[in-house]
Order: C-alpha cells, then sequence, then structure tokens
C-alpha cells in the first residue's frame, strides 16, 4: 500500500513526509513517498495533498504540473481516500477569494473566505494552538477528544455550501472550520504533522481507513 504526498512547490514536505512515515511505523500504514509524478499518483491507494500561501498561488503551482489535476480527478473518482492540509483542504473547494477570486476544484461546495473576527482585537492570521469542537463521528477523529488542540497557522478557511460537510470546528472570534469532509474526501485547515500526538492519530487513521 502507497500513499503519495503531491509535490507541487508548496507545503513543508519534510515535515510531512516524517510525520506520516512514523504513522505508518506505528499502524503498518505501507510506503510513503513524495511525488510530482501523476503516474505515482494513479498507483497510489491515498494521496495526500499539502499546501502553505495564498490559495491562487498554490491552485496555479498545482495546475503547473503536467497531468497531476487530471491524475487527482481520477484518484477521486475511484472512490480514493484523499486528505488536504491547509491549502490543500481549501483547493477541494469550489472558490477561493483571496486576493480575488479563484476557482478551486470544485469536489465540496463551498469558498475560501477571510477569517473576520468578531472581536477586533483577535489578530489575524488565526495562529498557534487551539481546541476542536467535533460536529460529528468520522472514522478520522477516532480516539481524538472534543477539546484537543491541534495547531493552526491561517487567514482564510472554508465556509461549505452542505453544513453536514464541516467535521470540525475551532473558535477564534467565532467559529472556524477546522475540518471537511465527504465520501473518501477529507481535509484539515490545522496541521496534523505540527500537532503532536493528536496529529498522529488522525494520520493513523488516514492511513488505516477504507471509505
Amino acid at each position: 500500500m502507497t500513499t503519495a504526498i503531491i509535490d507541487y512547490g508548496s507545503g513543508n514536505l519534510r515535515s510531512a513526509e516524517k510525520s506520516f512515515q512514523r504513522a505508518a511505523r506505528e499502524v503498518g500504514g505501507g510506503d510513503i513517498v513524495v511525488t510530482a509524478d501523476p503516474q505515482a499518483v494513479r498507483r497510489a491507494e491515498r494521496v495526500v495533498l499539502p499546501g502553505v500561501g495564498a490559495f491562487a498561488d498554490c491552485r496555479r503551482g498545482l495546475g503547473a504540473v503536467p497531468g497531476m489535476t487530471q491524475a487527482l480527478t481520477e484518484h477521486k473518482s475511484a472512490g480514493k481516500p484523499f486528505f488536504g492540509i491547509c491549502v490543500g483542504m481549501q483547493l477541494m473547494a469550489t472558490m477561493g477569494r483571496e486576493h480575488g477570486e479563484t476557482a478551486g476544484l470544485d469536489w465540496i461546495g463551498g469558498s475560501v473566505e477571510r477569517i473576520v473576527p468578531d472581536d477586533p482585537s483577535l489578530k489575524i492570521p488565526h495562529m498557534g494552538w487551539n481546541a476542536l469542537s467535533l460536529a460529528r463521528e468520522h472514522p478520522l477523529f477516532e480516539g481524538v477528544t472534543a477539546g484537543d488542540h491541534v495547531y493552526f497557522v491561517h487567514s482564510y478557511h472554508v465556509v461549505t455550501d452542505d453544513p453536514a460537510h464541516r467535521i470540525a470546528h475551532t473558535t477564534h472570534g467565532g467559529e472556524i472550520t477546522a475540518a471537511i469532509g465527504e465520501g473518501a474526501l477529507f481535509g484539515t485547515q490545522f496541521h496534523p504533522e505540527k500537532s503532536q500526538a493528536v496529529g498522529l492519530t488522525i494520520i493513523g487513521n488516514f492511513l488505516r481507513w477504507r471509505p
């Protein structure tokens, strides 16, 4: 079993690779490969799409890798597990509104909107450790408890068209989407690779997940 972490010029790939490799050793999760090869993505049982930076930059970077968007679409159509991290999660949405409008992959209906806290004294970016509130049960949150802390660094979040697609949120002057999912698609706004034991639990659950 192989999990492919997509290299498209965005994201701390080394940190993600190390965390997924550690979790794979603990749960028998197979091989972890970092790749920019669409054929490797087609062969993989699971795909991870990381992302750091602006939505539009990440979308362009993904589109600049020949054949990668098509390979990801085929992976989704096959119903194979997919994990988007930070902007990698945001790219699943219909539209990003960071510095103008940029079309996303449109896998989960919704838009990526700037965080506007109710309390103007709260700083944006939303950065650091914050508690999770779980909207419903999900296999990737097995062993995770409401109130567990995970690590965020972002100024935008996904507002889903269907509230059922928001699996978890956190609070920073209002509710902020922390995780979304539908079928074999899953994404976290927080960084599981930086979230210590809770993050490793989620990664391990993904490597065992059979939607």
